[in-house]
Formats: C-alpha cells, sequence, structure tokens
C-alpha cells in the first residue's frame, strides 16, 4: 500500500490553525510519494447550543500562547467576537464543517489537506460562522463545487453519519488532542508522527526518519512507540 498520512483535525482547533502551515507544507512536499487523508475529529459537540461565551473567557489568553508559538495570526473579526461574546450569535459546533469536509472529498480527496487549512482559516482569521452555510460559499468557486449539489449534501442525513463515522474512527485511533498526525504503511502497522502542535522541522525530521525504518523493515509496532516529543 501507499504509505498514508492521516491528520486528525479539528476545525475549530486553534492549535489545528497554527499548525495548518506546517501540514500544507508537508502536503506540497510528499504529496507525490505518499496519501495524505483528513480526519474531522468532532472536538465540539455539545447536546444544546453553547454560546461563544461559554469558552471566550479562555481562549482570549490561549490564542496568544498559539500565535508566539506558532507564528500564526487570528484575524480581528475572529476576535471580535472572542472579545465580545455577550454581542456574538456565535453558537460553535464541529459538526457541520466536518460535513462539508466529507462532501468536500467526494470532488477532491486529494485535496483535503489544503480545504482543511481553507476552513481553518475562514473562522481564525475571516471570522466566518462555520455552522452557517454561508460560510462554505465563497471555498466553491475556487475548487469548482457545483453550489445545488454541495448544499444538497451538505444538507444529507448521509454525509452527517459520514462525518459521525469519522468522528468514531478518531476516538478508535486513541486520539486525545488535536492536531494529531498518523503514518500508516501497512493495515496494522501505523505510527504516531505527532501528537498537538510540532515545528516544521521537527515533523519533517520525524517523518523520515519513520519512512526510512520503514523501508528497513524495523522499528516500532504500535502508534504510541514511534511518537517523537
Amino acid at each position: 500500500m501507499t504509505p498514508t498520512i492521516y491528520y486528525c483535525y479539528d476545525a475549530y482547533c486553534g492549535w489545528c490553525y497554527g499548525f495548518s502551515p506546517v501540514i500544507t507544507r508537508i502536503f506540497g512536499e510528499y504529496r507525490s510519494v505518499l496519501a495524505f487523508e483528513v480526519l474531522s475529529g468532532g472536538m465540539i459537540l455539545p447536546r444544546e447550543p453553547q454560546p461563544i461565551g461559554v469558552t471566550a473567557g479562555y481562549i482570549q489568553e490561549a490564542y496568544k500562547t498559539v500565535e508566539e508559538r506558532t507564528g500564526i495570526r487570528f484575524g480581528e473579526d475572529w476576535k471580535w467576537h472572542i472579545f465580545h461574546p455577550e454581542d456574538s450569535d456565535w453558537y460553535p459546533s464541529s459538526e457541520k464543517p466536518a460535513i462539508a469536509m466529507c462532501v468536500f472529498r467526494e470532488y477532491h480527496p486529494d485535496l483535503c489537506v489544503p480545504f482543511s487549512a481553507e476552513l481553518q482559516y475562514a473562522l481564525h482569521f475571516e471570522g466566518r460562522d462555520l455552522t452557517d452555510d454561508e460560510a462554505y460559499r465563497h471555498l466553491l468557486e475556487k475548487y469548482k463545487i457545483p453550489e445545488a449539489e454541495f448544499y444538497q449534501k451538505l444538507r444529507d442525513p448521509a454525509y452527517k453519519a459520514k462525518a459521525y463515522e469519522e468522528f468514531a474512527l478518531v476516538q478508535q485511533l486513541n486520539v486525545t488532542g488535536f492536531p494529531t498526525v498518523f503514518l500508516q504503511v501497512s493495515d496494522k502497522r501505523f505510527y504516531l508522527l505527532s501528537r498537538g502542535y510540532t515545528d516544521y522541522s521537527t515533523f519533517k525530521n520525524t517523518l523520515d526518519e519513520t519512512l526510512l525504518i520503514t523501508e528497513r523493515r524495523e522499528g516500532p509496532s504500535s502508534p504510541d512507540e514511534g511518537l517523537s516529543q
């Protein structure tokens, strides 16, 4: 089988947003020799919709740490909702962006990594509400996806079911935080490349070392043994 990168992320994850330039660069450099899959993690799935004010206080401080460590910048429109939660109409949920990813995959299965970065930029920089259908319209033209088809599928219960199957798969992989990246080299052999934010150089070195190990038919047999801190 073609070695496959599994990028477990969530559209609402700030650390994933910070990691998006790293995984996008890796995708560009390795897409000719590796397959790439994006799995949505379902980080925010409240039983009842919760306003952004529930977590705004924490995010007001946490985003600064993400900026300092990753170099990413959060947009002013996003910040407005975080610092004015009493006036915001945001009720975050990971469900719709995960469904959108399932729909997108049918049109461009080889471009899910850049699309994940597009979703994160739309939210964290442009301040688009990913629970709003309109948040995706500007991407449809860019990726030449028929609008009517996309929105019909976005509302189709079958694609919602696909998204929840994806959430369950991420749980089966014992992912406890985002972003998490695995390399699969056979039906039974996975390597854990990173858990949490990892800078480009560290991630690339870990990936190259792991690929070298697999070429020699050596190395750990469980994901955790392949983790590089």
